[in-house]
């Protein structure tokens, strides 16, 4: 069928900040999305209020909104661009239930606006679970059985009829939110309330539980003419119950008979048909592994996170594809882009073996229970290909970055057989490592399919690798025992620690005996086709497909691997425009990353695309294949900085800052005499290796001290001690992996955090704005709310920061990127980090200022001078526009997790407010974040001593938006010999009703508790913390954050203005101007002055 001539103008839909259980995924497929509508000529207008994407730059839409996602900015986008279309498949769940709001009153009829990719029905089938239910009994697709309940009661009802243990399905919520397995009335009870408050209809599907079954995934397509094709299937190593973002998943499925691969696949094109899907859908499948018994668990109407997945493991663009059939076209009629021969109706073949793995935020959560379940935890993933299962899950371990590279775990040596086989009953993150472990002792592969359910066939290839281990401990190293271990992808490292042997020596044995890594291609078409893109994985069993001749020079760029708290998306966003750049200017690109999920490694945006770990030992095969002019390191996050180093020793030129002076802004003595030298103040401190000098520095500087390691990225460790005991734990916790690198000691110093991002070019240096944190110092920059411009600093500290900023920048010898951190204390400018490379603030201050920093940076490393581009160094021209960057957390996820804000990052994702008003852009931030108040008008505050008297202007502006404040006795004194009229309620320990009831009453919008520092935390705040964030509630640990909560509910205006962030312009002719007089200064040092 030819383009549909009725869509010009169409609205596309983002997912919003980055969220457990809706990650870079649906960046990548908005971005492959909206460039293939701009191919067609359609005007696209996207909304989408996350700013740390690459789907949010202006020039992948023509018009771009960067609002919260919200059905009054949705409706008030419509009346003002008046769009003929909207496209919300490729926003998640968030765009798919904005679409339906939408549809559902009629609004998009009044508009005159049509849904494309989908329908209102076909969202309905497959969302709406009683309408999904009834959709598959037409249809005789089996599923478990199951009830739609609206209340707890029915839901009692029905488990007394079935039976325990049960499965929680929320209609309508992604990641599994609210959902769960439930094994008696109690947890039922809990789950349910839950369950029915986050869904978008209030309801909950209570299903007979088949915890145990295996998990099958198809990812198909269909056209508006109705010919279907399955993309991809995957199997998920780990039976059903643990989430499939949470669980290893495998493609193509290894266990099923051929039987079972047409029966189910004929299936999932039933089920598209009979959903008249047009476009992406994922279909979720438990089967029997006893016989051919199947249920339905799930059906996507929309691009998912596993379309990412199979995209990227077979190399077919689904969200183009998706895109191109939204616009009418048929599969026979779209060429597929990776061949540029054959057509999309051609179903991808896979020649090899491909594994995901989850990444999960336990190593930031040290307290959370690590038990996977229906509700994902997974920050992130990563994904490797290789020829055979063992190589390919040997690759996706070490590409983690968790600090393993094999399956050997201390932890599971360390037990016996019957503590081995108690841990193996608990399905969690560690489980290979325990089955592996277990193999060793010779347990039974029956025995371990009793146990976990993970198929016999998954068992026996890890007990390949187990049994290879022992060989090369135990016998003799040759070639051929060499050749099997790098054909099962043992690095180098791990194959010297079993034979007794360094890793130089393996790796020379490896070159005598001509045992290297050949690269093959990805061409979704397992060779039957030429394939025109470059997109390759490493084998040691196979024959090399890279073509390397070239007339240009090479520049490898080093990707930032997966998405974990710390180390996000932004990085990606940083990698792609620095390959753009590049290729601009006449090089040829190589990217290396292994993170299914961003648009780094989809298959057009380096001219060629290694899809590896990004470790020493594999990035080293590619450089010694494609011998590189040079590398680029500053823009991938903690993960190539690390690899400088090994890159210099390969003798790969760095472009930009080099590896000595990123070195003296990490190393504590080298950094300390720039600052003596620039006379630049910072907080006292010190370096130290053990808990002993810890204890004598903090004894020297006098407490509070902020604990560090140094060379981490998102805070990673860091932690205020204000006790010795503390300085014992924080160690403890710090030194359980090997620190190469020194620990940092400073004094924490309370002020007002400020944060610079500036390119330099070796002479001159350029700052497009300074940013102003709303929290004092001690709460990491990434989860703090940040605001550009800066508003409560006058002239002379702007100077100051200016002035500190060229300082440093000349004195590291500067080229490219830096990013420095400042408190103001007393007028004092103190430095507190130096990072000579991009940061997660990039994208932001990028968008909201107009000036592209990335781009920049790029010409600048390759020799270019900022001057010569026509710009006027210094601190840049102010935009018209408040932007304010709002941390959006996941806690209610992470079961255990205490979420408390410190220096260590904790947030996942981010969102903007944008707007001429402060007040507006702060509400918009808000509402983008997810706070939506007020509802009840209830609240709790409790806070420590020190906090009483700051607490009482905060309370007094609840009290007079309307709110009743509970409070334990302490503040609840305070705050009624101030005149407010806080009722008391009794602490948690004590009798009911008590402050756990209320919460638990389901009836209070916002909890504002600031525990103590240190240690010995108070276990009741920890208790009301977290059973306040898993029953919705908005929880606040710091004053500042509160304070403007406030401001911005009384001063909210009723209209909300939108702004189109294309329209913003950046660099031309820049002279550095002082800053608005008229902007409001804040009266103190977090006080915003709004009267």
């Amino acid at each position: 069928m030819p383009r549909r001539t009725d869509i010009n103008k169409v609205l596309v839909i983002g997912s919003g900040p980055i969220v457990i259980g809706q990650a870079a995924e649906f960046d990548y497929a908005g971005t492959q999305a909206c460039r293939s509508l701009k191919e067609e000529g359609v005007e696209v207008i996207l909304l989408n209020s996350n700013p740390a994407t690459i789907m949010t730059d202006k020039d992948i839409a023509d018009k771009v909104y960067i609002e919260p996602l919200t059905v009054e900015v949705l409706k008030a986008l419509i009346i003002e661009e008046k769009p003929d279309s909207i496209l919300p498949t490729l926003g998640g769940q968030a765009g798919l239930n904005l679409a339906m709001e939408l549809a559902e009153s009629k609004f998009l009829q009044e508009q005159g606006v049509n849904l494309i990719g989908t329908t209102e029905l076909t969202i309905k089938k497959a969302e709406d679970r009683e309408t999904f239910k009834e959709t598959m009994e037409k249809i005789g697709e089996p599923i478990a059985a199951s009830k739609v309940v609206e209340d707890v009661d029915s839901g009692i009802e029905y488990a007394k009829k079935i039976g325990y243990p049960l499965v929680l399905r929320p209609a309508y919520t992604l990641g599994g939110s609210g959902g769960g397995i439930v094994n008696n009335e109690e947890e039922l009870i809990e789950t349910l309330q839950n369950g029915l408050r986050l869904s978008r209809v209030g309801q909950v599907l209570v299903e007979r539980c088949i915890s145990g079954w295996k998990e099958i995934e198809y990812e198909v397509m269909r056209d508006s003419v109705g010919n279907v094709i399955t993309v991809c299937n995957m199997e998920n190593l780990d039976p059903v119950g643990v989430h499939t973002g949470d669980s290893i998943v495998v493609a193509p499925s290894q266990t099923l008979s051929d039987k079972e691969y047409q029966m189910l696949r004929s299936s999932a094109l039933n089920i598209i048909s009979e959903l008249e899907i047009t476009g992406g859908c994922n279909v979720q499948y438990a089967l029997n592994p006893d016989s051919f018994e199947y249920c339905v668990i799930e059906v996507n109407p929309r691009v998912s996170r596993s379309s990412a997945l199979a995209s990227k493991a077979t190399g077919y663009p689904i969200a183009k594809v998706a895109a191109k059939i939204a616009l009418g076209y048929t599969l026979d009629e779209i060429k597929n882009s990776v061949t540029g021969k054959t057509y999309s109706a051609f179903e991808p073949m896979l020649d090899y073996c491909v594994v995901k793995l989850p990444r999960l935020p336990f190593d930031k959560f040290i307290s959370a229970k690590r038990v996977l379940g229906t509700q994902m935890k997974a920050t992130g993933e990563v994904m490797s290909i290789c020829t055979n299962f063992e190589g390919a899950l040997m690759k996706a371990i070490r590409s983690l970055e968790q600090h393993v590279n094999s399956l050997a775990s201390e932890d599971h040596a360390k037990l016996d057989d019957e503590e081995l086989i108690k841990e193996l009953y608990k399905v969690n993150d560690r489980r290979i490592w325990g089955i592996a472990e277990a193999l060793r002792r010779g347990m039974s592969y029956e025995l371990l399919f009793d146990i976990t359910k993970i198929d016999i066939w998954f068992i026996s290839k890890i007990d390949n690798i187990v049994k290879l281990e022992a060989r090369l401990k135990e016998e003799k190293l040759n070639e051929e025992l060499l050749r099997e271990a790098k054909r099962m992808e043992f690095p180098d490292d791990f194959i010297a620690s079993l034979t007794a042997k360094n890793k130089d020596e393996i790796k020379k044995l490896r070159h005598e005996w001509g045992i290297r890594a050949a690269y093959k291609m990805v061409d979704t078409c397992a060779a039957e086709f030429s394939a025109q893109t470059a997109y390759y994985y490493s084998c040691f069993d196979g024959y090399n497909e890279v073509e390397t001749a070239s007339d240009k020079k090479k520049i490898l760029v080093l990707g930032s691997g997966p998405i974990r708290i710390g180390q996000g998306i932004e990085f990606d966003f940083c990698s792609v425009h620095c390959t753009w750049a590049l290729k601009k200017e006449g090089f040829e690109t190589i990217i290396v990353n292994n993170n299914p999920e961003t648009v780094s490694t989809d298959f057009d945006i380096a001219d060629r695309l290694y899809f590896e770990p990004l470790t020493d030992e594999d990035v080293e095969s590619i450089v010694d294949l494609e011998k590189p002019y040079a590398a680029v390191v500053q823009f991938g996050g903690q993960t190539a900085i690390k690899l400088t180093k090994a890159l210099i020793k390969m003798g790969v030129n760095i472009l930009g800052t080099s590896a000595n002076d990123v070195d003296a802004a990490e190393d504590r003595k080298r950094f300390d005499a720039i600052l003596e030298d620039c006379r630049i103040p910072r907080p006292q401190g010190s370096t130290v290796y053990t808990a002993k000098e810890a204890k004598e520095t903090a004894a020297k500087l006098g407490y509070p001290v902020l604990v560090r390691p140094s060379y981490v990225l998102g805070g990673q460790g860091m932690q205020i001690a204000i006790s010795d005991k503390d300085i014992d734990e924080f160690m403890a916790v710090i030194n359980k992996h090997t620190q190469e690198s020194p620990i940092l000691i400073d004094k924490y110093v309370v002020g007002k955090e400020l944060e610079v991002d500036a390119v330099c070019d070796g002479e001159d240096i350029l700052i497009p704005g300074i940013m102003e944190h709303i929290e004092r110092a001690g709460v990491h920059s990434g989860d703090s709310i940040s605001v550009y411009p800066a508003m409560s600093i006058d002239e002379e500290i702007k100077e100051k920061i200016v002035d500190y900023t060229e300082k440093l920048a000349s004195a590291l010898h500067v080229i490219g990127m830096i990013n420095i951190q400042f408190i103001v204390s007393e007028r004092e400018v103190y430095v507190i980090e130096v990072n000579p490379r991009s940061s997660r603030t990039v994208p932001y201050i990028s968008k909201v200022t107009g000036i592209p920093i990335v781009e920049l940076a790029t010409k600048v490393i390759c020799g270019k001078k900022l001057k010569d581009m026509g710009l006027t160094p210094g601190l840049q021209k102010e935009a018209d526009y408040i932007a304010i960057k709002m941390p959006v957390f996941s806690f209610e996820k992470i079961r255990g997790a205490d979420i408390m804000l410190g220096p260590e990052m904790k947030s996942t994702g981010e969102c903007l407010g944008i707007s001429k008003s402060f007040n507006e852009a702060l509400y918009k931030a808000f509402e983008g974040a997810g706070v939506k108040l007020p509802k009840y008008k209830r609240m709790v505050i409790t806070v420590k001593d020190e906090d009483k008297e700051e607490v009482i202007e905060i309370a007094k502006s609840f009290e007079e938006l309307g709110y009743t404040i509970f409070s334990t006795r302490g503040t609840a004194r305070s705050l009624q010999e101030a005149g407010i009229k806080a009722l008391q309620i009794n602490k948690i320990e004590q009798e009911s009703p008590n402050l756990l009831d209320l919460i638990l009453e389901h009836e209070i919008d916002l909890v504002i508790d600031t525990p103590p520092q240190g240690v010995e935390r108070s276990r009741d705040g920890f208790i009301i913390r977290r059973n306040a964030i898993e029953t919705g509630v908005s929880v606040l640990t710091s004053l500042d954050t509160a304070r403007v909560l406030a401001e911005s509910l009384k001063n909210r205006s009723e209209k909300l203005s939108l702004i189109d962030i294309a329209k913003i312009k950046g660099v031309s002719k820049y002279k550095a101007e002082h800053i608005n007089k008229s902007l409001k200064r804040i009266k103190n040092r977090t006080v915003i002055d709004r009267e």
